[in-house]
């Protein structure tokens, strides 16, 4: 992208998927006004706020869907770059670059509006308004008036643990995302009840206790920005687990976590199937 010219603390970093130019300082994502954006020779649009590489439409979508995809059903979309999606049903939605999907249904989406052209990758989206923004996520869209309006869905978080530390585990195996995402905004009206099952087997390491020392744990709670209660109870267990524990836990302002906790000097591998039950008012 452009370098900075004189007299502007800000520049042009990306231009998304849907037209808009995002800027940084040289550090931040920032949004430009009016004067910045004409300045490097974009069009700024006053009703939405944003500054413009190119006008974005349904049309231009839909004649750039990949080869790859199927669609099927009247008013369906497909942003530029979604790879490999089937998609069967009416007024369905895809995002960003996402790749590897599936929905089944009616005012159903995959993907939010990534700033940084990403995507949600091998997810799956069943009834109506259903809204997947986590990778590997299935989702079951329980209707209403919006996309994640109401709805249930399950992911699949992983990670290892080699000391007393408390460790939060991967979304969909992925080392780089720990982050569960949702609407998690200040004046956000989300409400996210969750239930955890989380498997955690000792695999080696010089502590007391044997390879194959094992622990089931269930997190159940509510969480609006943060978590206002959650209970863990141990399902079943066997050999040393003194300390072995599972939380959903959160960092910055709300991001939200699942976080396990072993033991020092025990080589602990865990697995958990995380429900979600989603609702906004």
């Amino acid at each position: 992208m452009a370098d900075f010219i004189p007299g502007y603390s800000i520049k042009p970093a990306l231009i998304s998927t849907t037209g808009e130019v995002l800027f940084t300082d040289g550090t931040d994502s920032v949004h430009p006004n009016q004067e910045a954006c004409e300045a490097y020779g974009y069009t700024y649009d006053k009703a939405s706020g944003m500054c413009k590489a190119y006008n974005f439409s349904v049309n231009l979508g839909q004649s750039l869907i990949d080869e790859n995809n199927f669609v099927k059903g009247a008013d369906n979309t497909t942003e530029k770059g979604v790879n490999n999606t089937y998609v069967i049903g009416e007024s369905n939605s895809v995002r960003g670059l996402s790749r590897n999907n599936m929905i089944v249904g009616d005012n159903n989406q995959i993907g939010i509006l990534y700033e940084d052209g990403g995507g949600t990758n091998n997810a799956t989206v069943l009834g109506s308004r259903g809204l997947a923004q986590r990778d590997g996520e299935v989702v079951m869209g329980g209707g209403g008036d919006s996309a994640g309006k109401s709805q249930s869905s399950t992911i699949h978080l992983s990670g290892q643990t080699t000391d007393g530390g408390a460790s939060f585990l991967s979304v969909n195996g992925d080392s780089s995302v720990t982050i569960i995402a949702r609407d998690s905004n200040v004046s956000s009206t989300s409400f996210t009840g969750f239930e955890a099952n989380v498997m955690g087997v000792r695999t080696g390491g010089t502590a007391a206790g044997n390879v194959y020392d094992r622990i089931l744990l269930r997190a159940t709670g509510i969480a609006y920005l943060k978590a206002d209660n959650q209970s863990v109870s141990t399902l079943g267990s066997f050999g040393t687990v003194t300390g072995w524990t599972a939380e959903v836990g959160f960092s910055g302002t709300n991001d939200m976590h699942l976080q396990v906790t072993g033991a020092a000097n025990m080589d602990i591998t865990w697995s958990c199937t995380l429900n979600l039950y989603e609702m906004k008012v």
